[in-house]
């Protein structure tokens, strides 16, 4: 964030800030909460809306899927889109594009229609969620009053997920699942409502910046688009209609689009992403970490839903109940652990958690023994505990580690590549659980054992001293 001057931008701001109150946070965290909530909100309820839709695993993939998938891929550009255009006016035509999909995705007659609007909430959701950071911190500058609203955005993030998925269960119980959407429409328009007529930022206000950003169009189309031939060959991978073509075919596409992207970067005066950025030991730790933590941690979780549901028979509220108890250990570590480990070296916050959640994760391969619910009680309880420490530490080491001047593109692509974990974990458990039974549950969490334990060894390497030095590999962040 900028450090306040005196210039008649922050007078504004600070003006602003007093008169305003808490409303533009309140605005921020109502937004935030959808965005988190629709992360997590579907994840019991997808047996429903493939009996209703007549929709295969497939298409079920896509349902979930298509959402952090377009959130991942625009959100490198996001927050440049935001400071061209304005960070108010941006998220307010976020939010009114969110909205609108909304609503689309509750009243859409087939599968097809239903994918349309998840993929343009995500669209409209990475437009959100690029310009929420840098909307609290424009408006709140003096020190005390922007920790507690970055303590309390932060907060909202972390629960929105586990509301999201018991929510998800209670109204798809109740109401069937066109109310995960239709429900959500009031806050929408009450984010709306907080957020419009405000002037936030000194763009919005008819300042112009003294440096006028340019959008890399270029690299965030680029971007999008080898976000997405990824995804979509991962999930057609594990299909038992896939052909090797349409894998062969969106794995090209990605890697051209992927070295497009490295050299459109080279090339661009305000790049996306700066090449140089992955020199950085540390900050490709933090990436490895991004992607393995939410591949591992969440990847398998509507696959055990449908389980659950289909072959144990539980119905779907009390399935929310049970994820709960991890997303109940992740906010109770957030709070209570991550605090005291701030002086911990990285590579034990980020490497040594990486690894719990593998382990973790393959003490749940143990439900293939037919021990039901219950076997999956400790891989919930310490991949919760585990995400919950290791969460609230990567925007802090993502600072740390990204070049002077590059803080804004590293956190943008670490949001991004969080994002595409899950949505590559869902695509690969997915498709390990298209029959619906413990072997297949035991094979989906066999993977984020994987995943994760790999992950998090390459990390220790990533971050010894040896290689980083003295200095860097036992930084601290505090």
């Amino acid at each position: 964030m900028p450090v306040p001057s005196t210039t008649p931008e922050t007078s504004d701001a600070s003006e602003i800030s007093e008169t305003t109150g808490w409303r533009p946070l309140v605005a921020c965290c109502l937004g935030t909460f959808l965005l988190m909530a629709y992360t997590a909100v579907l994840t019991v309820a997808l047996p429903a809306i493939g009996a209703d839709l007549r929709a295969g695993v497939g298409a079920l993939q896509w349902v979930v899927n298509s959402y952090p998938v377009a959130l991942a891929g625009l959100l490198l550009g996001a927050g440049s889109i935001g400071d061209a255009f304005g960070t108010q006016r941006v998220y307010v035509i976020g939010v009114a594009g969110f909205t609108g999909a909304t609503l689309v995705a509750g009243l859409a007659p087939d599968v097809a229609w239903l994918i349309a609007g998840r993929t343009a909430q995500g669209v409209a959701g990475a437009l959100m969620f690029g310009c929420i950071p840098a909307l609290i911190g424009t408006v709140y500058t003096e020190a005390r009053r922007r920790a507690l609203a970055f303590a309390i955005w932060g907060a909202v993030a972390g629960a929105s997920s586990a509301v999201g998925t018991v929510a998800g269960g209670l109204l798809t119980g109740l109401l069937g699942w066109r109310w995960l959407f239709l429900a959500a429409l009031p806050f929408c328009a009450l984010s709306l409502l907080l957020i419009s007529g405000l002037r936030l930022s000194p763009s919005d206000r008819g300042h112009a910046p003294a440096s006028p950003v340019k959008v890399d169009w270029a690299g965030t189309a680029l971007a999008t688009t080898a976000v997405t031939g990824l995804a979509y060959a991962v999930a057609r991978l594990g299909s038992t209609t896939a052909r090797d073509a349409q894998v062969l075919g969106s794995v090209a596409v990605a890697a051209l689009a992927l070295a497009g992207l490295v050299a459109v970067e080279r090339a661009a005066a305000h790049p996306v992403l700066p090449p140089g950025i992955l020199r950085s030991r540390r900050f490709v730790a933090v990436l490895v970490t991004s992607f393995a933590y939410y591949f591992a941690t969440f990847g398998a979780l509507p696959g055990i839903a449908t389980w659950l549901q289909v072959s144990v028979g539980i119905a779907a509220f009390p399935v929310s109940l049970l994820l709960v108890v991890q997303l109940g250990a992740f906010i109770a570590a957030s709070g209570l652990l991550s605090p005291r480990l701030r002086r911990t070296r990285a590579s034990w916050t980020l490497g040594a958690t990486t690894l719990a959640i593998g382990v973790a994760a393959a003490s749940g391969t143990c439900v293939a023994l037919d021990l039901g619910w219950a076997g999956l009680l400790p891989f919930l309880v310490v991949s919760g505990l585990a995400a919950g420490v290791v969460s609230p530490a990567l925007p802090i080491l993502t600072l740390e580690a990204a070049p002077q001047g590059s803080e804004a593109a590293a956190t943008s692509a670490v949001n991004a590549v969080r994002q595409l974990g899950l949505a590559v974990g869902v695509a690969v458990c997915s498709s390990l659980t298209a029959r619906p039974d413990a072997a297949s549950a035991a094979r989906a969490l066999g993977a984020c054992a994987v995943v994760a334990i790999l992950a998090g060894a390459a990390v220790v390497v990533l971050l010894l001293d040896r290689w980083t030095g003295a200095p860097g590999g036992s930084r601290t962040h505090t």
